[in-house]
């Protein structure tokens, strides 16, 4: 009788190690499919390589001004937010000293949590620099 009443619980113990490898290969696919994802998806402070052209065809040093450039000056940047009106959010964190962004879409709207902790240029532009801990919100078309 001893032997009858271990065998329903060896393959109790058999179901649960086939359930428990199931769900470990199902979220190594689930991960490895989103690493893959993040992988394949273009940097959102870049702009996307444009085709390459040649010298004789292209008009000299005709370098794309970014429509926004924000860089900080501070040791910190609070939170920055660029997004496109109505649509994506290309960054929404805090930067370090130095870091710097560029975006290329044809309108922005940008807010700044501290301003004067960031040297902005629109188009090209300087932005005027901001007050110590004020907040600042604008949109920026391109030119």
């Amino acid at each position: 009788m001893g032997r009858h009443s271990s065998e329903p619980m060896g393959i109790a113990r058999l179901a649960l190690a086939v359930l428990a490898v199931g769900a470990v290969v199902t979220l190594l696919v689930i991960g490895g499919r989103a690493l893959l994802d993040l992988l394949d998806a273009p940097p959102p402070d870049r702009e996307p390589a444009a085709p390459a052209t040649d010298a004789s065809t292209a008009p000299a040093a005709s370098a794309q001004v970014p429509t926004v450039r924000i860089e900080c000056v501070a040791e910190t940047c609070p939170l920055v937010t660029v997004r496109v009106p109505g649509g994506d959010v290309l960054q929404h964190r805090e930067m370090s000293r130095g870091e710097e962004v560029r975006y290329f879409e044809p309108e922005l709207d940008v807010v700044l949590s501290d301003a004067s902790t960031v040297r902005v240029e629109e188009n090209g532009t300087p932005r005027a620099q901001g007050r110590a801990g004020a907040r600042e919100a604008f949109t920026v078309r391109g030119g």
